[in-house]
């Protein structure tokens, strides 16, 4: 793809305003470590909510999403949509939660909630674990993205390629380098914006490129045709829900992902019980009111709003290249042969917008473990707020450096996704149940993270299961499962609980519902009993139909049914606002630290 001198001036353009933001906010970040990993606690909810969406818009994404469409069909969007139940869970059960504990990362909470030396060991751990291991597999996944994006939109080798990210990640590191978290939130912003004007202009020229949505659904159905006597089965590419028989996404998978994923693994961005960078914002957030919209706004955009226009470009990409040994890349080819000169140079820069969000965030978040969580805790006690600041703009360049070599020994996105999800397989009943059953311990923490480590590890090896990768897939996550679930569930019988004390100063702090702490709360009088579990699961219930309405309400729009699509986007709204009547019957203040 040749890009003009005007291109080139837009991409300069992009990393000088990138730049002069690190600029503008490097004294207020560099006040405290609370400034540059938590913004100092006074973030608005709409900017903190849609920096968690542009954080998990990453370059990888929509190919990724194009790679499952083209293999699996629309409905193998499950793989990430069923994780909605877990991000609903966050906004009602414990981003107020998480706000309550005002600790500064969701590695610090760890001796929030335990105590001693278990505790101390857990903290440590989980701060080399998610901030190095877990933290470049994801950087080297989104860097692998992009790698790719650069060679074939520029057509060059994957060594310059890899030469070219050096220098983005180098840039990258600066502006957070010098930010902190405030320039990520209000970069993260703009590439937003950005980013998802630029998709929605590709999916309108790659649908006019097959000639326009009726011709896209005639030429789908041949596509169908040959499937179903390559394959056997029945169902469609188009199908949000897969056929029983569907050969484009078997029926485990499609059970494993309604059924276990959600609830059961870590992922970054819908964590069980929330974590990760989705936790950091909520720490940033005013009060509680905020962090709950917060979320709520991030569900909502990441799975209703953002998906059509990257389903749209990855359906007309099967039409446009149908022999493709890397189906991912077809997203990028359609933007290289078909988006007008014009727009290249912004394409372009919207995709290195979406990469350096992702980036930014999961750099400043990986150190904030470093730096806080092991070497603050263990390693330079009392020292000055400056001494920390500097010592985290080192670790955040360390972090751009391991992430970009990892991305070398990968070979494909949703492989780097499967392997998160792998890792993270069991652990997420522990994540859930710590804040609402006081047995909980450190050692359920543990053994958790360790027996999932170890049998994703076995399964690799060992490749005990054969057939697609779906299914393999879907049975590796099983029997990670049920091994993890069983070895923290025989650890925390057999350990000790936490000491009451411990549990006393968490219980008071951060008021969960008193139904898994009764024995507590008996020794805690003084504190007002909350009762909300059964308003917050109807909010749950209420809020994945909301956004699942609103998601295939504006599919059905898109792909020819309107009558359809606006019933389901009917009950969405109605959804919606049963959310609000409920909060607003509640009382809206208790939402904002008041009691």
């Amino acid at each position: 793809m040749k890009l003009s001198l005007i291109d080139w001036l837009v991409v300069a353009g992009y990393f000088v305003f990138m730049l002069g933001v690190g600029m503008f906010f490097r004294k207020r970040a560099s006040a405290s470590t609370d400034d540059f990993f938590v913004s100092g606690r006074q973030v608005s909810w709409w900017l903190a909510g849609t920096s968690m969406v542009a954080t998990t818009f990453a370059a990888d994404t929509p190919l990724a999403v194009t790679g499952l469409v083209a293999t699996q069909g629309i409905a193998g969007n499950w793989f990430w949509w069923s994780l909605l139940f877990s991000g609903m869970m966050t906004v009602f059960f414990f981003a107020r939660l998480w706000r309550r504990s005002e600790v500064i990362t969701d590695v610090e909470f760890v001796e929030l909630r335990y105590s001693g030396k278990a505790a101390a060991f857990l903290r440590g751990f989980r701060s080399v674990y998610f901030g190095i291991l877990m933290n470049c597999v994801i950087i080297g996944w989104v860097n692998l993205a992009m790698e790719k994006i650069l060679g074939l939109s520029l057509g060059i080798s994957k060594g310059w390629a890899v030469v070219i990210l050096f220098g983005i990640i180098a840039i990258t590191s600066l502006y957070a380098y010098m930010s902190g978290l405030w320039g990520v939130l209000w970069t993260d912003l703009f590439q937003f914006v950005l980013m998802m004007s630029m998709v929605i202009l590709l999916a309108y020229v790659a649908v006019e490129a097959v000639g326009g949505m009726g011709a896209m659904m005639q030429k789908l159905a041949v596509v169908d045709a040959a499937r179903k006597a390559q394959y056997g089965g029945s169902g469609s590419i188009l199908s949000f829900i897969p056929d029983l028989h569907s050969p484009w996404m078997p029926i485990l998978a499609f059970g494993v992902y309604l059924g276990v994923n959600w609830w059961a693994n870590w992922y970054p961005g819908a964590e069980p019980g929330g974590g990760g960078f989705v936790a950091q914002r909520i720490f940033c957030a005013k009060d509680e009111k905020h962090s709950l919209w917060a979320t709520l706004w991030f569900n909502i955009a990441h799975y209703a709003l953002r998906p059509w226009p990257w389903i749209l470009t990855a359906l007309a990409s099967v039409i446009l290249y149908p022999h493709l040994a890397d189906p991912e890349v077809g997203y990028i080819k359609v933007w290289i042969d078909y988006l007008p000169a014009a727009f290249r140079g912004l394409m372009l820069a919207g995709f290195l917008a979406a990469y350096m969000s992702t980036i930014a965030t999961q750099l400043n978040w990986g150190s904030s473990y470093i730096v806080n969580d092991l070497y603050r805790r263990f390693m330079a006690l009392n020292k000055s707020q400056e001494h920390y600041v500097r010592v985290s703009k080192v670790v955040t360049a360390f972090i751009a450096v391991i992430g970009a070599v990892v991305s070398l020994l990968m070979q494909e996105v949703t492989g780097g996704w499967e392997l998160i999800m792998g890792i993270g397989a069991g652990t997420g009943a522990v994540y859930l149940l710590r804040w609402y059953w006081w047995r909980i311990n450190a050692w359920s923490e543990v053994s958790s993270m360790t027996a999932a480590l170890l049998v994703t590890v076995a399964l690799a090896i060992w490749k005990p299961f054969a057939g697609s990768s779906a299914i393999i897939f879907a049975k590796s996550i099983l029997v990670t499962v049920a091994i993890t679930t069983a070895v923290w569930l025989i650890v925390t019988l057999l350990t000790a609980p936490e000491p009451d004390s411990k549990l006393l100063a968490f219980y008071r702090k951060v008021r969960p519902d008193v139904s898994g702490w009764k024995r507590v709360a008996a020794l805690a009088p003084e504190v007002q009993p909350t009762r909300d579990s059964w308003y917050n699961l109807l909010d749950w219930l209420l809020g994945c139909l909301m956004v699942y309405m609103a998601l295939f309400g504006i599919g059905k729009l898109l792909l020819g049914s309107p009558e359809i699509g606006l019933i389901f986007l009917a009950v969405g709204a109605a959804s919606g606002f049963a959310i609000y009547w409920d909060f607003s019957r509640r009382g809206w203040e208790k939402l904002s630290g008041k009691v």
